[in-house]
Order: structure tokens, then C-alpha cells, then sequence
């Protein structure tokens, strides 16, 4: 059965024995997630948690994208109006969706055949099973928009190996489908060629049993050779330059390894951190620091406070300054404010993780999950 009517068309919705099936519509879009989309997820997985001939989610994109993100266009333009309600409300309900699916009883598979980035990610990476292929395109790139990763990256890329989760985090870099899987964003590669043969074996196996749909996915799976030039081979310096306190001493020993080996990849590291808005590198890395030690509703809670802030635009309006530039006019010129990393004060940076004095503004409540599985329980 497809879903037929109106605006519920952006997500289409099979249903195939035991499965269900959901296809994010908006390829012109690069299915970016619109407001009408992320509260249909929340209705269809919530829907689904409940009805017991459900046993599988099945989650993927039309045409070249999974998932380009969330459709933060749409929240500027309201911004720009004077709104910031209307985009915290947009945040409160996908962060919801997110915590659905990192708690959810039944398995979701996510296939990501195609570009995974920002919101794409939070509705993705939470999920038991996310295939990579070689079309895949992964990057958390809100520190050039003046955002930070949200979505529940916190949670996500601090538990990334080593000190990787801040380099993706901070710079925005693009990692591909065999990156992903040996760093653990992805849980499995497939061949795209080989995806409908795939889909045709999960709802076949009738299953909501973990180890048999990992055992199918293994089955069209393989781990395929990272490219000389991966970011994944230069781990130690990651390791050595990543794990410094503050973004100040991360660029700094990025520079001393520059002065020290001839690499391009430092170099092009060093200019993504310094393009970058400098509020949002101090306030992602404090947020994925805070998350190695929280599990995914604490990140969630502290993630939806400082999205709240950004929308506010009281302590630097970087935000709308990165999407006019990124996203509007396209001259990828932002004019950021503060405009260097050293005039940000720690107070400042403390107001985006203070709850919003405002008396319309709450704490996001996430919904009491039951039933939940072993690897559900191990993210509270």
C-alpha cells in the first residue's frame, strides 16, 4: 500500500509482509527534511512501535540522496520574519524523532545510498542498521552555516574512535561510504546494484530479530579498501591534535604538525577550522566533549537549548549570516560576529548551554519509552 494523498506524499510509505517501508520524496530537494516530513517520521514510527504485524523499518531516499539534511531554508526565511518560535518548534519535533529511533524496539534499517548529511544523519545514524554503498556522502557541515552538529550528534561523534567525532564535527569534512563503515557510522557496505536483492531478503525473512537481519545484511555485505588519501589513515594525528581542550589549542597543534610534515590534508583541515563561524567551533566542541559523558536524551535536552539560542540570535546571529552566505546568495563570503575565535569568552559561550529565559520557551520533554532492547538501553 503507498500512500496517495497530498503533503504525506513526501514520505512514501510500502508496506511489504512484516516491513515497512519509508521513502523520503523531495529528490529535487535532496529529500532536506521539511517540517510536514519530520512530524509524518514521528507519526509513522510511533505508529509502527505500537502495531505488532510490524516488525521492521525500512528507511531510504529517492534519487542521489538519502537525506541532504534538514530543511533549514525554511527556518531562516521565518527567522528572518521575526520567528524564532516557529524553528524551535521544527528542532523540538525532529529531535523527538530522533530519540524514537535511537530507543526503538524494532529494527531500522537505513539505506544510505547516496548523500547523509546533518538532519539525514540524526535520522539515520540512531537506527540499528545503516548500510553504506559507494554512493555514499557523509558530512556534519553546521560550523561553516554557524550551527553546531545537532541531531544527537553529540551523543553520535563522541563515541566515534579516538578523537575523530570532533574532526568530523569541527571541520565538516566528507567522509565516503568505506569511511563510514570503519568508523562506525555505518554498520554494513553493500554495492548499491546489490540494494534491491537486499530489501527483497529483509521482508522475505519476516524477522524483527537483530542477529538474523545483520546475519542477511552480512550476507550482501563486504568492507571495502579506504582510499590512500583517507582522513580515517591519519587517525594518530587526529588523536594527537583533536584531543586538545580548546579549539585555540586544536589549531594550534594542527599548525605545528603543518610546519613539521608536508600535507595537504593539514593544511585544508587548518583552512575548514579557520572559515568556519568561530562560535559555532567553541560551542560544538564543548557540546561533543559533554556528550562522551551523557547519553542520548541528555544530548538531545542540552542540543535543543542550544539550538534555541542560535535561533534567538542574542549572543551572535551567525546562524542566518551562514545561510545567507552558504544557502541564499551563494558568494560563500559569511561576514562572522564574533569574528575571530580569541574575543569569545567563556561566558559567552556558557549562555547557549543555560536554559532560555523566556516564559513561552520549555526544556524539550522526550516521550517514557518501553519495551526497549539491550542496545536501546545501553544509549539512555
Amino acid at each position: 500500500m503507498a500512500s496517495t494523498n497530498g503533503e504525506t506524499d513526501q514520505v512514501l510509505v510500502e508496506e511489504k509482509s512484516s516491513a515497512r517501508i519509508f521513502t523520503l520524496n523531495r529528490p529535487k530537494q535532496l529529500n532536506a527534511l521539511s517540517a510536514t516530513m519530520v512530524s509524518r517520521l514521528l507519526e509513522l514510527f510511533l505508529a509502527c512501535a505500537e502495531d505488532s504485524s510490524v516488525k521492521l523499518i525500512i528507511l531510504k531516499g529517492k534519487g542521489r540522496a538519502f537525506c541532504a539534511g534538514g530543511d533549514v531554508a525554511a527556518v531562516v526565511r521565518d527567522l528572518t520574519q521575526g520567528n524564532w518560535k516557529s524553528g524551535a518548534d521544527y528542532f523540538r519535533t525532529e529531535f523527538t524523532l530522533n530519540y524514537v529511533m535511537a530507543t526503538y524496539s524494532k529494527p531500522q534499517v537505513s539505506i544510505l545510498n547516496g548523500i547523509v548529511m546533518g538532519g539525514g544523519a540524526g535520522a539515520s545514524v540512531h537506527g540499528r542498521f545503516r548500510i553504506a554503498t559507494e554512493n555514499s556522502l557523509f558530512a556534519m557541515p553546521e560550523t561553516a552555516l554557524g550551527l553546531f552538529p545537532d541531531v544527537g550528534a553529540s551523543y553520535f561523534l563522541s563515541r566515534l574512535p579516538g578523537f575523530f567525532g570532533e574532526y568530523v564535527g569541527l571541520t565538516g569534512t566528507r567522509l565516503d561510504g568505506a569511511e563510514m563503515l570503519a568508523c562506525g557510522l555505518a554498520t554494513h557496505f553493500v554495492q548499491a546494484e546489490r540494494l534491491p536483492l537486499l530489501e527483497e531478503a529483509l521482508v522475505k525473512a519476516d524477522s524483527s530479530d537483530s542477529a538474523a537481519i545483520s546475519s542477511i545484511i552480512g550476507e550482501f555485505s563486504h568492507t571495502p579498501d579506504l582510499k590512500k588519501n583517507s582522513a580515517y589513515h591519519r587517525l594518530n594525528i587526529i588523536n594527537k591534535c583533536f584531543s586538545r581542550r580548546t579549539v585555540e589549542e586544536i589549531i594550534v597543534a594542527l599548525e605545528r604538525e603543518a610546519a613539521d610534515n608536508k600535507d595537504d590534508w593539514i593544511s585544508s583541515t587548518i583552512h575548514s577550522l579557520k572559515k568556519a563561524s568561530p562560535m559555532s567551533l567553541k560551542i560544538s566542541l564543548r557540546s561533543i566533549r559533554e556528550g562522551r559523558l551523557q547519553g542520548i536524551g541528555k544530548c538531545l535536552i542540552r542540543e535543543f537549548r542550544m539550538v534555541s539560542h542560535v535561533l534567538r540570535g542574542e549572543v551572535s546571529r551567525d546562524f542566518i549570516e551562514g545561510c545567507r552566505a552558504i544557502l541564499f546568495d551563494k558568494d560563500r563570503n559569511p561576514k562572522w560576529e564574533p569574528s575571530n575565535i580569541e574575543s569569545i569568552s567563556d561566558e559567552m559561550v556558557d549562555r547557549y548551554f543555560a536554559k532560555v529565559n523566556d516564559s513561552d520557551w520549555e526544556d524539550l520533554k522526550l516521550p517514557v519509552r518501553s519495551n526497549l532492547p539491550a542496545y536501546a538501553i545501553a544509549k539512555l
